[in-house]
């Protein structure tokens, strides 16, 4: 396994970790179709949450946050209500429930806990 990819596992073991603290229920995690993936689907009551997560181990590269543009957005947006349709012939209610898009920035530190930055409804 890639770097990258052991650290990005990783922030997304600690954002679900978060949420689940938060009383959030994880629906999914890394759902993919032909348009992109949703790190994790979650439950926010009766809100369908798709979350991104933005591991870091510095900040060389800016904060996860910084990594989420208006485009990345706009493709969450389109992922969450993809995820909805084909979940809400499965599972009925979720068709009709709200959507939002949360980020999480998830920043590794060195002998010490993460920090997490949970930005709800990203916009």
């Amino acid at each position: 396994m890639r770097v990258k990819d052991s650290v990005g596992t990783y922030g997304e073991q600690v954002a679900v970790e978060h949420l689940e603290r938060a009383g959030f229920v994880v629906l999914e995690r890394n759902w993919r179709c032909d348009i992109g993936e949703i790190d994790i689907v979650a439950l926010d009551g009766a809100t369908v949450v798709v979350c991104e997560v933005k591991t870091r181990s510095g900040l060389g590269y800016g904060s996860g946050l910084e990594a989420v543009t208006p485009q990345k957005l706009a493709r969450l947006h389109r992922l969450a209500r993809r995820w909805r349709d084909e979940a809400g012939r499965a599972a009925a209610g979720l068709r009709a429930a709200d959507l939002r898009v949360d980020v999480i920035a998830v920043h590794r530190r060195r002998h010490a806990e993460p920090q997490v930055v949970h930005v709800r409804g990203a916009q």
